[in-house]
């Protein structure tokens, strides 16, 4: 294997036992580079950017046969993706994504790391209930394999939009003493202390904000904050933390939106596959999920080194994601500098310290 940027990738991988055997492991960083350099998940195109020394056509056999044959390790995947990310506490937040290719539905469960406006995905689960919200015992099943992988201690938060409400699933959050702020669907009643029962909208009455401490929701005692957004609907909070720092909480799940147009429409195009099948789907996802990281990462890293002036409107040219995959495509067309270098060998110190510990 060529000596570039992609050994160190490759050593984690190795390491880690994503996939087995050392060539599907060769063939996994060359796929990861296909689709950096092409921003897409159409295997013709992928092979088109993959440079080996055979017929573009044989390569997207090995890509076909890739993603029929080779299984993947989740856990020790996101063993991956966490060593990449260097806060010991972590925000976490959770949601769906979901389209349609013809017949075939793909609905994908994720929970993500936000880090600023961004996020780095670490965990998710392909669901087969054509493409319906997530249940409880599919949070819960996500949420076991996450704590074992990252443990409660390092959690700060859990932050979800309106379709993670539920009495199993809030009690379950509270029982395992994990923290959490949550948007409500605005038809959910408020019971209060004093034994009235109103609407959110009842509440906030003609305030500009309300908060209150151990009201109950679905059958669960939580904080909550009521407020209007700039869109003029209904900004329903519940949690566990003061009720005043409930909204900056929630602002922060932003991320996972953001994560969700990286690899879609602003980055891979992934709901463009023509895939069929779910299983290969959730394979497609996680190396999509490996270049992100690894862009995510890198423009991290750059911003570090290089910072950029915002633009008049307040926000820089480009996103830390955008940032970092158009320098990853610029390294592998020029192979002149390795703008990942310096942070990939603190990632290889990390993921080994995980490993101890996982």
């Amino acid at each position: 294997m060529d000596q570039t940027s992609n050994t160190n990738i490759y050593e984690i991988i190795r390491e880690l036992g994503v996939v087995g055997h050392k060539k599907r492991q060769e063939f996994l960083v060359s796929l990861i580079e296909g689709i950096i350099k092409s921003r897409s998940v159409h295997f013709s195109e992928i092979a088109d950017k993959i440079d080996k020394p055979i017929k573009t056509s044989s390569i997207e056999r090995r890509i076909q046969d890739f993603f029929e044959k080779v299984s993947f390790d989740y856990r020790q995947l996101g063993v991956f993706l966490l060593s990449f990310i260097h806060h010991d506490k972590v925000l976490l937040s959770i949601d769906r994504t979901e389209w349609d290719y013809g017949e075939t539905q793909i609905n994908i469960l994720c929970v993500v790391v936000s880090i600023g406006k961004m996020a780095v995905p670490l965990y998710f689960e392909q669901l087969d209930n054509n493409s319906g919200n997530s249940s409880g015992e599919d949070r819960i099943s996500l949420f076991q394999e996450l704590i074992s992988l990252i443990g409660k201690a390092r959690i700060e938060k859990v932050v979800m939009d309106r379709e993670f409400i539920g009495n199993k699933w809030l009690r379950w959050l509270k029982t395992n003493k994990l923290s959490f702020c949550v948007r409500v669907p605005k038809h959910h009643k408020l019971l209060f202390g004093n034994g009235d029962c109103l609407t959110a909208a009842e509440a906030l009455a003609d305030q500009k904000v309300f908060y209150a401490q151990n009201v109950v929701v679905d059958q669960v005692v939580v904080n909550l904050s009521l407020s209007y957004g700039q869109d003029g609907e209904l900004l329903y909070l519940i949690g566990d933390g003061k009720p005043t720092t409930l909204k900056k909480e929630y602002k922060r799940r932003w991320g996972i939106e953001v994560f969700f147009q990286a690899l879609k429409s602003r980055g891979f195009n992934m709901e463009k596959s023509c895939l069929r099948c779910l299983e290969k789907y959730r394979k497609l996802f996680a190396v999509v999920c490996m270049a992100y990281t690894i862009c995510w990462a890198t423009g991290i890293q750059d911003s570090r080194i290089n910072p950029v002036k915002p633009k008049k409107h307040g926000y820089p040219q480009f996103s830390v994601f955008r940032r970092g995959l158009n320098l990853m495509r610029e390294f592998y067309k020029n192979k002149i500098t390795n703008p990942l270098e310096t942070l990939l060998q603190v990632t290889k110190i990390r993921f080994k310290n995980l490993i101890l510990v996982t």
